[in-house]
């Protein structure tokens, strides 16, 4: 067997989406880790940016707002003017006191305790997709499952009709999937002239369509308010001061889309690790009281977000390196939970692993992902009810992956079902 070929960091370009197709390159990952944690990457349509690839780096700034901004820049590498970054300003690419302002409308509706009172309803859904799903003997398994969990989940808690879910869903592939010529189409980023769209969600036309939605929505919670997050949204006050129509248009977007991918891609992901290693599922079938460590060993191993962007808001020396106010700086989750420092053979999956403090969630911050405990909740019971389907699943191919370096999507998963 040949032997493989020494890689330099010369080599490595994060930038090149066609290596993303092929999977995560964590080999360069590996190589930055060891060599140089805080990395400069040039960019051919940009302005260059930092990477910070280890487990301690990552978790530092991902909680020094004030030294790592989201909102100087926002949280992607694309080079917005201030102009920009302020019309297309969520939750997630505030800093304080704002992003705490626009934080504190939703919190209490993704505690735990709110999150619980779901689990039931959860369990029913994911019940009836997966009976569904297997009545064919092949399927696509993120079109028939993995997109079905979370969106259907969230079309209820956000109070819009379960029939629009693949409508939801191919309007969030468009925004995420915006490098991706498969899901973006003509409006594809670094293929196309999208400057007009540059005050949109990832410079996406498809922003438009989920903000009309948004308002339609809207209207009908007006009219007839129920127990939902829309009503919730329109309803809330803070200090005496409601959403404005534009902070509604982009929660409404963030929470559809966040809430959606990063669950759908856990579960593919997951699926995927338990398929071709099967010595793990089977000793989750064996002790089915590994599905809470199991679920969390999935957020790490897949970790749906690759990355987010921060800005420097002063000098920054790290690891020999000066990082100038206003660079962009690349925090690397996905590297990050693979750090071997941090995680004992980080590149095996192991379903009881324990302590694992992984990074998918930010780990603390302002920044904590709202949706933690839902996601949680969703991947504990997929876990329990799939996994007498997953002992007579095989798959048919190679997954199809996202061209991203932003997302870690999995498109498409041809797979088998072995009837008993």
């Amino acid at each position: 067997m040949a032997a493989t070929a020494e890689i330099s960091l010369a080599d490595i370009d994060l930038t090149d989406l066609d290596r993303w197709v092929q999977g995560v390159p964590y080999e360069w990952f590996a190589l930055l880790r060891r060599q140089q944690p805080a990395f400069w990457q040039d960019e051919r349509e940009g302005r260059g940016f930092w990477s910070l690839t280890r487990y301690d780096d990552v978790v530092a700034a991902t909680k020094d707002y004030a030294t790592f901004s989201s909102a100087r820049g926002g949280t992607s590498l694309m080079d917005l003017t201030p102009e920009q970054v302020e019309a297309r300003m969520s939750m997630l690419d505030a800093d304080p006191p704002y992003h705490t302002r626009l934080r504190s409308i939703v919190n209490k509706a993704f505690t735990p305790r709110a999150i619980s009172a779901y689990e039931s309803r959860i369990r029913e859904l994911v019940r009836e997709i997966l009976g569904q799903a297997f009545e064919r003997d092949e399927l696509d398994y993120v079109a028939e499952v993995s997109m079905e969990t979370p969106m259907w989940v969230l079309c209820e808690i956000m109070g819009a009709p379960t029939e629009d879910r693949r409508q939801l869903i191919a309007l969030g592939d468009a925004m995420l999937g915006n490098t991706d010529p498969d899901l973006a189409g003509e409006y594809t980023f670094g293929q196309t002239d999208l400057s007009e769209y540059a005050k949109l969600p990832f410079s996406s036309p498809a922003a438009l369509e989920m903000f009309e939605y948004g308002h339609r929505l809207a209207d009908d919670r007006r009219r007839a308010p129920r127990d939902d997050i829309t009503t919730r949204l329109l309803q809330a006050e803070v200090d005496g001061d409601r959403l404005s129509e534009h902070e509604f248009d982009l929660f409404f977007l963030l929470l559809v889309t966040a809430g959606n991918e990063t669950t759908r891609h856990a579960i593919s992901h997951g699926t995927h690790a338990l398929l071709t290693n099967r010595g793990e599922l089977q000793r989750l079938r064996d002790d089915p009281s590994l599905i809470p460590t199991a679920a969390d060993e999935i957020l790490r191993w897949g970790c749906s977000l690759l990355h987010f962007r921060r800005t420097a808001t002063r000098d920054v020396e790290l690891h020999g390196q000066t990082i100038r106010e206003n660079d962009k700086v690349a925090l690397w989750y996905i590297s990050a939970n693979r750090d071997e420092a941090q995680f004992p053979d980080p590149m095996r999956f192991d379903v009881g692993r324990e302590p694992n403090r992984h990074v998918s969630f930010g780990l603390g911050g302002p920044h904590f992902c709202l949706g933690a405990h839902l996601a949680r909740l969703e991947l504990r019971v997929f876990l329990q009810e799939a996994l007498p389907y997953l002992e007579r699943l095989e798959l048919a191919g190679e997954p199809e992956r996202l061209r991203s370096n932003f997302f870690h999507g999995i498109k498409r998963m041809p797979v088998v079902y072995r009837r008993p």
